[in-house]
């Protein structure tokens, strides 16, 4: 009795619910859709702030908002296929659509957002054909599925770019690369290689990515689209992190660390060794001769700086994994928009470690590797040396510890 009971109030509750949508105007619901991102952008940039008290309520708040519900498409998904078709849960799919639904419905009227948004993040897992969206996500034509793409695209660098920042929440990224002995490091510094189809960039043509990454995987700064032929401190001085670091000052400009051997570290990322040395670039040891040989110092560094390297290729690869449209050769016509489509990808890429979703096997996927790139043979700066020279001084000290 009380079972039956229980089940009745519960059906009436989602009569209710249902009743009270079909009750609210258009209008209405488009500012409540709009609040409800503006919440939930909120909680996505803020939550390490809150008490969990504040962030339970603020959700629950958000939940009893009379919206759709949020795992509803108007296409339908088998559950069971959900994660393997968009790499990510129905509740982190959800809070996607919460933050971008208010942009596709202004932008693309007559799509449903939750297809549109399913539909080109499909495109990115899967590399699927804009004739085979069209026929899943029951678009009017292939073109429309294009537009479709594009514009969620759009909209996930709107709403999504600030994921991508150096200065955001930087005690957190110095302490994770504090427990891997590199004191006072903001990340590291590297390229990531995607190929084009046809002869616009040359036989084995390619755009090279510049990026940022934590010591997570984390994206802290991206660069995109510049072709393989450029030389990498080509890039690197046109790039915003550069400008921010030797131009506005904005960046790297932290206190300096004092080592236990009572040196000074400024802030610094490390880099690869196709970019010059600078006092906030460090770069590995390189042996010039043959003859040249390192001491014990210039080894622990160069190994430290190889695992560290790591991380820029793992990020890439993940990006890779995840997204097997940007793992597969892009075709020429298209390579204008190329740069945008990966920004997005690696925008998901932290949004969807923001919300613990699983990494992907990037085991079989082929990244760009240091040897690749041709070793910088320019002047070397003598601060960067100075502070290469005390890291490695440093790196020697721990490992004798351990």
């Amino acid at each position: 009795m009380v079972a039956s009971a229980s089940k009745r109030s519960k059906t009436t509750s989602k009569t209710a619910a249902v009743t009270t949508r079909k009750q609210i105007s258009p209008e209405l619901l488009s500012l409540i859709a709009t609040a409800a991102s503006a919440a939930h952008t909120f909680l996505l940039h803020n939550e390490p702030h809150l008490l969990p008290s504040q962030v339970l309520s603020l959700k629950s708040l958000i939940s009893s908002l009379p919206l759709p519900p949020p795992n509803t498409l108007s296409v339908a998904i088998p559950s069971a296929d959900w994660f393997r078709f968009f790499r990510m849960s129905p509740d982190t799919f959800s809070h996607l659509l919460s933050l971008i639904s208010p942009s596709l419905s202004s932008s693309l009227p007559s799509i449903p957002p939750d297809s549109a948004l399913a539909s080109a993040v499909f495109r990115l897992a899967h590399a699927a054909s804009y004739k085979s969206l069209a026929r899943r996500f029951n678009f009017p034509s292939p073109a429309d599925a294009c537009r479709v793409f594009y514009t969620v695209c759009k909209a996930i660098n709107d709403k999504l770019g600030n994921l991508v920042d150096l200065r955001e929440d930087l005690g957190r990224i110095l302490v994770g690369f504090g427990w891997i002995s590199l004191p006072n490091c903001c990340g590291v510094l590297g390229f990531g290689k995607f190929d084009v189809e046809g002869e616009l960039l040359g036989p084995n043509g390619s755009l090279l990515v510049q990026a940022l990454v934590d010591s997570e995987g984390r994206f802290l700064d991206i660069s995109a689209g510049w072709p393989c032929t450029m030389k990498p401190e080509s890039i690197l001085n046109q790039s915003k992190l550069f400008s921010g670091v030797e131009e506005s000052r904005e960046l790297l400009n932290g206190p300096f660390y004092e080592l236990s051997d009572g040196n000074l570290v400024p802030q610094y990322v490390l880099g690869d060794s196709c970019f010059p040395l600078l006092p906030w670039l460090i770069t590995p040891y390189v042996r010039h001769n043959e003859e040249d040989s390192f001491g014990s110092a210039e080894k622990e560094f160069n190994a430290v700086h190889s695992r560290a390297m790591g991380l820029v290729v793992d990020a890439f690869g993940r990006v890779k994994a995840r997204w097997q449209l940007l793992a597969r050769r892009y075709k020429e016509e298209c390579v204008d928009f190329l740069p945008f489509v990966i920004v997005t990808g690696c925008l998901l890429h932290n949004f969807l470690m923001k919300f613990s979703e699983p990494m992907p096997d990037d085991s079989d996927v082929e990244c760009l590797k240091e040897e690749e790139l041709l070793v910088f043979e320019g002047d070397v700066d003598e601060n960067g040396r100075r502070v290469r020279d005390m890291l490695a001084e440093h790196l020697i000290l721990v490992s004798l510890r351990r």
